[in-house]
């Protein structure tokens, strides 16, 4: 990874001024992107365990809840997967594909 990387390259060298602040600033950007994968962990942690527990519960939510957390743990390109990836469906597809197209009628005015 990048962080591993630049540890070693500072390691392997001098350790100067401007590869410790390289180092610092990816450290800054992981502890973000960890500390957002955290919040959505511990939200779908009480979604969860709100779901599991309901008196009526309901087999549905409670899987999609589950298919939601898939993407906090899910990789992808070596990366975890924070958000929309995009994909819809059988991919992407125009308007006049997604909704029927209103029937023509002919103008009956004079």
């Amino acid at each position: 990874t990048t962080i591993l990387g630049k540890a070693h390259g500072c390691v392997d060298s001098e350790c100067a001024v401007d590869d410790v602040d390289d180092l610092i600033a990816e450290l800054k950007d992981q502890q973000k992107v960890l500390s957002e994968r955290l919040e959505n962990i511990m939200n779908v942690v009480s979604h969860l365990q709100h779901a599991n527990t309901k008196e009526a519960r309901k087999t549905d939510d409670v899987r999609a809840i589950v298919k939601d957390m898939l993407r906090v743990f899910t990789t992808s390109d070596g990366k975890f997967a924070m958000g929309f990836s995009g994909d819809i469906g059988d991919g992407p597809t125009t308007a006049y594909d997604a909704l029927p197209p209103k029937p023509w009628k002919a103008d009956m005015s004079p």
